[in-house]
């Protein structure tokens, strides 16, 4: 993949995508001693970094595609289903049935036909292919996809303009990471427009499947899916696009652990006044509690929480 794709996909984003700002809050910076600067990708539509991969996919689809569908926890889906439904096509999402009921709804509510599946009991890939097969859809995959990686690459070419007028020009970049479609598209786009800066993946404790193929420079594979409320990514192993671009532009991976990630909730809330769900807030508890760089950049990813959560992390760390 080159800077050209990322260049195009940001081209077909303009005017559909929100540009997120960068957020810094004196007093966190204060409480932990070093600036901590935040991308606000939870403000993106649909509520995560999703969409812009979303739209880049679909909006270079070919005339008559008959429509698309989409495998994943939420964040994905939401954005596949808003940006089919803007382009006038059908958009089925299949998604584990024990998903956060916000995002279920809010696909459904973005135009998408939501298919239910097990995560125990059922073959999502098998299920994705039969309704590929049966209605003749385009699968949108959520990272091992070049226009997905170049739509999620624009959050790079944002954070390279902004931190260049914030000053700052050697950092770290922590970065939520699932299947590592948003940190290759971020670290390609840094390698080209701001080297100074690196890409930290950062995941939850025990699903650290991203963190151990850097250090190995092999795909290494998550025992299990569940078991984290960092539900946004928990995914099995490393995407075979991604982890070739972040073994070569990559620093070592982080992890955090689940209570981490709610304080992270907490402070967000607090300090920024952002919604963070808690796949979203890794990035920002990583900075908080995992590095010195002074100064770090974080991402939040996404902001699709359910009340309750919210109101646990409120509850223990506010």
């Amino acid at each position: 993949m080159t800077i050209a794709q990322i260049d195009a996909a940001a081209r077909r984003l303009h005017g559909h995508a929100r540009l997120t700002p960068l957020l810094n809050a004196p007093l966190l910076d204060a409480a932990f001693g070093k600036r901590i600067f935040v991308k606000a990708e939870c403000l993106q539509l649909t509520g995560s970094f999703k969409f812009r991969g979303a739209w880049a996919a679909v909006s270079a689809l070919p005339p008559g595609t008959r429509g698309v569908l989409a495998m994943s926890s939420g964040n994905h889906g939401q954005g596949v289903a808003l940006a089919a439904t803007r382009h006038g096509m059908p958009a089925v999402v299949v998604m584990p049935s024990d998903a956060p009921q916000v995002k279920i709804a809010n696909t459904r509510a973005y135009g998408a036909e939501v298919v239910l599946y097990d995560r125990a009991t059922e073959d999502r890939d098998a299920l994705g292919a039969a309704l590929c097969a049966e209605r003749g859809l385009t699968l949108i995959k959520p990272f091992d996809d070049a226009r997905v990686i170049a739509g999620q690459g624009t959050v790079g070419l944002e954070i390279a303009a902004q931190a260049h007028d914030a000053g700052i020009d050697t950092a770290q970049v922590l970065v939520c990471c699932g299947g590592g479609g948003l940190s290759a598209g971020i670290a390609l786009a840094l390698e080209a427009r701001a080297p100074g800066l690196q890409v930290r993946t950062v995941e939850p404790v025990g699903f650290d499947d991203m963190a151990r193929s850097l250090a190995t420079g092999e795909q290494q594979r998550n025992a299990t899916t569940t078991g984290s409320i960092c539900d946004a990514i928990l995914t099995p192993a490393p995407g075979l696009m991604t982890l070739p671009i972040l073994l070569w532009l990559a620093g070592p991976g982080m992890c955090v652990t689940d209570d981490q990630a709610l304080h992270a909730m907490a402070l967000a809330f607090t300090h920024f006044r952002l919604v963070l769900e808690p796949g979203g807030a890794v990035a920002l508890a990583a900075a908080l509690f995992h590095t010195t760089s002074d100064p770090v950049i974080c991402v939040a990813s996404g902001g699709n929480t359910d009340p309750a959560t919210l109101a646990l992390a409120l509850s223990r760390f506010a």
